[in-house]
């Protein structure tokens, strides 16, 4: 199947739909999954137009685990969890719902379960806070 220039992500990367937005630099963009599975859930997406890890060139791949380093270091100073889970999904079957490649950074605790993944929407006004606590965070 080829590359849906029309999905969400990729509207977002257009600037055409909104997004917490966390951090963006020349190859990537980092932002807050409005369905987190717990508070300060982080997608980090490529610009190059990959719908999976497969599609995505090497040079772009290096940017992309980079990028989820710096990001994911900023969600752990933000948020203190006891662990980060890094999560990728290739294909449906896999449990990927939008078709461009993104890894996901989610915050998780020793005493909380994480949410179920793309249920349920936050409140604008907290995932706003959230984002701005990761920006702080950057280094």
């Amino acid at each position: 199947m080829p590359y849906d220039n029309d999905n969400i992500f990729a509207k977002i990367l257009r600037g055409e739909l909104p997004a917490f937005t966390v951090y963006e630099n020349d190859h990537c963009l980092a932002f807050l999954d409005v369905m987190p599975q717990s508070d300060g859930h982080t997608l980090v997406l490529p610009k190059q137009s990959a719908q999976n890890l497969f599609d995505l060139d090497d040079e772009s791949a290096k940017h992309l685990i980079i990028t989820v380093r710096k990001v994911a270091g900023a969600v752990r100073d933000a948020f203190s969890p006891d662990g980060i889970r890094l999560m990728q999904l290739n294909g449906e079957a896999a449990g990927q719902t939008v078709m461009h490649l993104h890894m996901h950074i989610v915050p998780c605790y020793a005493n909380s379960t994480p949410r179920s993944h793309a249920q349920q929407m936050a409140e604008s006004d907290i995932l706003e806070k959230h984002a701005a606590k990761i920006r702080a965070a950057i280094h």
